[in-house]
């Protein structure tokens, strides 16, 4: 396996987790806790930044379950390096940039989660192991959820491995690299 894939996917991983990470410290620093400001807009009234505390996952779903998640995180990241060099993936360079990806995101939430990114004397308990996010879209009526770098990270790995199921075909008889071709008397 070339050694430069292991250089794209720690440089996506822990880079894509060193901007999430930065950018949450940042807003946060700069806006304050979810509410003490209104939102503000880059794009008025389509794209802004505003601060909120995800309690769950996907659109706030499992709220109260961070712990759980962490504990997901941890065998999804161990899944995916088990993935990338047991199992060779990291041979195709496609794999490689959507795992780092995936990999990124997963640290960078999983560090909220485990509630390294606050003083645990003043907030509240329930929002111990919340992701900041802080990115808002809308359209008309409609507002996204709030996410953050971590989650398109996951969003555009996720959507790079769709489309290499998609696009990426094994041929129909792959060569055989055993040599397995080649053995006479049978």
């Amino acid at each position: 396996m070339p050694v430069g894939r292991y250089l794209i996917y720690a440089a996506l991983a822990v880079g894509g987790c060193a901007a999430d990470l930065l950018t949450k410290q940042v807003v946060f620093d700069w806006r304050g806790w979810p509410g003490e400001q209104p939102i503000w807009w880059l794009v008025e009234g389509y794209v802004g930044i505003e601060t909120s505390l995800n309690r769950g996952a996907l659109f706030g779903m499992g709220s109260g379950f961070g712990l759980v998640f962490a504990g997901l995180s941890f065998l999804a990241a161990g899944g995916i390096l088990a993935w990338l060099f047991y199992y060779r993936a990291a041979n195709d360079l496609w794999l490689t940039i959507a795992l780092g990806c995936i990999t990124g995101g997963i640290l960078g939430n999983l560090y909220d989660r485990l509630g390294f990114w606050h003083d645990p004397a003043i907030i509240s308990p329930e929002y111990r192991s919340a992701v900041r996010d802080w990115i808002l879209l809308r359209y008309k009526d409609h507002t996204w959820p709030n996410f953050n770098i971590a989650d398109s990270l996951l969003v555009t790995g996720a959507c790079l491995l769709m489309l290499h199921a998609w696009v990426r075909r094994e041929p129909a008889n792959p060569p055989h690299a055993t040599g397995d071709d080649d053995r006479v008397g049978e």
